[in-house]
Parts: structure tokens; C-alpha cells; sequence
């Protein structure tokens, strides 16, 4: 059994521990104590050396706990070896993970929502909440509630309790026997495996950043401590850079943009307006100039370098007039179009598919507009060819 070290002194980063077994290689190695955290309640494992060796791996396999090395120990079992854990790497998992416990109790206290799962990322972390959604109000008044606990230097305790006898619990346990019940005075008493700072002043500042619907939950991504701050400093350059690209100040950038966004939108509609109105005027030329075949169609073949869908305001005019047909061949990537008139007694769709599959190509479409790929620019001329009959 491997005495854990961080479920009584989470803070301890530097330890001895004498090797009771060793992988065949050398580089799964077991302890009688040890300070690094394995995998474990969705909190990463810590990372660190034995030794000289690094350790990139922590296993928890119940009774035990294996640390996974980059290279062989070159020790025999019964010795003893120097652990030290990633200082800078354990803080900040204990700065989420308190913050997790601070932050699922105050949800749960103001909204009444509850926590149904976390999830513990390298850069951001996530609270997923049981129903509904949080709006920016419920989500500003939670961020605001547990900073303001964190100011208050709530102390955080461990103890180890009968499960059966453990009361206000934030979640039932399902386990028997001990639990280990991580407490934030007053606020929230969670059993928990996982490493936590002395008090909510040492979680640092709480960012709660966006919510996103997930199923029938609310998924809140939220950072704490020096990622928070890391996080703040990210998201203001970015807030600056937009600032700077509209020649305003952080605190004008948000009008600016929202009004440079109308702006935009009034242009592109104007644009849509007038790419509309010049298809209509090159489809009435093109479709009078077209001689009709037998059965009335007037057909109109047209390419273009890039995409096919630059011809699609006009070939969507062109079959608005009488027998009106029109093929669009773009080089990139091969593509083809075909719109038809209700009247040129062309089923676009149904040419276009056959066309397609005689060059291999895919797609199809409705009776008026059908739209395919094919595998070669050399490909469209043929295609163009089969569709007209």
C-alpha cells in the first residue's frame, strides 16, 4: 500500500520514499509514500522526478500508486529515492480545484444549480450544471460572490470521516467505510481525493469566462489563481488589438465594433441588392441572345477560374427567364451548376447526376438547381457537353 502524502500535506512537493517494486524496465516504479498526484476525480496527475529521472505518469491502481518514468531508475528495490513535484504545476491544480469546490457551492447557493460534472483542462476548466441555463446576471453575481470569499480568507480543512456519519455533504457519497472531506468553512463540505490550498485567499482571483448549452445542462468554462490572471492579460490584448484595428480606445471598442458590424451589414445588403439587379440585367441579354433548341430551352454555358458559386446569382436570373438554362463550370475545385427554367423542360437535377456519374463525379440536386463536384478541371467540358444533350 503506498501512503499518500498529499491527502494530509498537499502542499509537500519534496519527499523520500524508499522503492518497494519496480517494473521489468525500470520505468514503472512504486513507493512506499509519495507526494505525486495520480489521475484522478477529473484533477490531472502531477508531474516531477525520482531522482534525476522525470516523471511523466501517475496511476493510481488502488492500493498503489505507480509513477511512470521517461527513463529507467537505476536503483534496486529497498532503496531510497528524492521525489520532488512540479511546485509551479501542483499550486495550480490546487488553486482550480478548490476553486471547482467554491465555485459549485455558490452555484448551488444562488441559482440552486447543481454540479453534474467538471472537468479540469491545462488552460481552462469547465463546472457542468444539472438543468437550464445561467444567464450573464446569475453568472456576474456568482463570479462576484465567490471573489468576494476568496477576499474573506475562508479556511480550507481536510479530515477523514465515517461515511455514514458524514453530514452536509454538498453530493451524497457513495462510498463505505472512511471518506476524506474537503471543507470550506461555511460554505461548502465535498468528500474529495483531490489537493486543495489552506484557505480560499490562496485559490487567487475566480474567472468565469462563457456558458454554453450542453444537452440539458449549462457548461461553464471558469479559471482561477495565475491562469485567471494569465487569462485577463490574454483577453485584454485581444480586446486591445480590436481597439486598435478601429483606431479607439478598449473602452470604446465594443460600440465601435457593434456599429462598424451594422455597417457591414447594411454594405453586403446593398452589395447582395445590387449583384442581384446586375444578374437579372446580363441574364435578360444572355438568355434573348440564346437560340432555342427543340425543345425550347436556351442554354447558356459560362466558367470561371475559382469557385463555381461566383455564377450562381446568375444562373438562379437566367432560369427566371422563359427556357432559360444555364451551366456554371468553375476550375477550384472542379465544380458544375445547373439551373433551369420551370418552362425549358429541363430536369437539372436529373441530367446533372447522370452527367456526374459518367466522369465519376458527385452530386445532384432539385428539378431547377443541381450543383456536383468532379474529379478533374479537364472533366467540366464534358460534363457541360453530356448535360445539354
Amino acid at each position: 500500500m503506498t501512503t499518500r502524502i498529499y491527502y494530509t500535506d498537499a502542499e509537500c512537493v519534496a519527499f523520500s520514499a524508499r522503492v518497494v517494486d519496480l517494473a521489468e524496465d525500470g520505468r514503472r516504479v512504486y513507493l512506499d509514500r509519495t507526494a505525486f498526484y495520480p489521475t484522478s476525480g477529473g484533477q490531472p496527475h502531477d508531474v516531477g522526478t525520482l531522482g534525476d529521472v522525470p516523471v511523466v505518469d501517475v496511476v493510481d491502481e488502488d492500493e498503489r500508486v505507480a509513477h511512470v518514468l521517461a527513463a529507467p531508475l537505476a536503483l534496486d528495490v529497498g532503496a531510497t529515492v528524492d521525489g520532488a513535484v512540479d511546485a509551479a504545476r501542483r499550486v495550480d491544480h490546487m488553486q482550480q480545484h478548490t476553486g471547482q469546490h467554491l465555485l459549485s457551492a455558490v452555484f448551488a447557493d444562488l441559482l440552486g444549480a447543481e454540479t453534474a460534472s467538471v472537468h479540469f483542462g491545462p488552460a481552462l476548466s469547465t463546472i457542468e450544471l444539472a438543468g437550464g441555463t445561467v444567464d450573464r446576471d446569475g453568472l456576474v453575481a456568482v463570479e462576484a460572490r465567490a471573489n468576494a470569499l476568496v477576499a474573506a480568507d475562508v479556511p480550507v480543512a481536510v479530515t477523514f470521516e465515517d461515511a455514514a456519519a458524514a453530514t452536509g455533504l454538498r453530493k451524497p457519497t457513495g462510498r463505505t467505510g472512511e471518506i476524506r472531506v474537503v471543507s470550506i468553512d461555511g460554505v461548502d463540505r465535498s468528500a474529495c481525493g483531490g489537493t486543495h490550498v489552506r484557505s480560499t485567499a490562496r485559490i487567487g482571483a475566480v474567472l468565469l469566462r462563457r456558458v454554453e448549452r450542453i444537452r440539458q445542462n449549462a457548461r461553464v468554462e471558469f479559471v482561477c489563481g495565475l491562469r485567471a490572471a494569465r487569462r485577463a492579460r490574454a483577453d485584454y490584448d485581444a480586446l486591445a488589438d480590436v481597439a486598435a484595428a478601429f483606431s479607439t480606445s478598449v473602452d470604446q471598442a465594443p460600440a465601435t465594433a457593434r456599429a462598424q458590424a451594422e455597417a457591414l451589414r447594411d454594405a453586403l445588403g446593398s452589395v447582395e441588392r445590387l449583384t442581384k439587379d446586375l444578374a437579372a440585367l446580363r441574364a435578360e441579354s444572355l438568355v434573348a441572345a440564346a437560340v432555342p433548341d427543340a425543345r425550347g430551352a436556351r442554354w447558356i454555358v459560362q466558367r470561371v477560374p475559382g469557385k463555381v458559386d461566383e455564377l450562381r446569382a446568375l444562373a438562379l436570373a437566367v432560369a427566371e427567364r422563359p427556357g432559360g438554362v444555364f451551366v456554371a463550370l468553375g476550375a477550384e475545385p472542379p465544380a458544375v451548376l445547373v439551373a433551369a427554367a420551370a418552362d425549358s423542360g429541363v430536369d437539372a437535377g436529373a441530367v446533372l447526376k447522370e452527367a456526374l456519374a459518367q466522369v465519376g463525379g458527385k452530386g445532384g440536386g432539385s428539378l431547377r438547381l443541381a450543383q456536383g463536384k468532379v474529379p478533374n478541371v479537364a472533366d467540366l467540358d464534358r460534363v457541360a457537353a453530356q448535360v445539354r444533350g
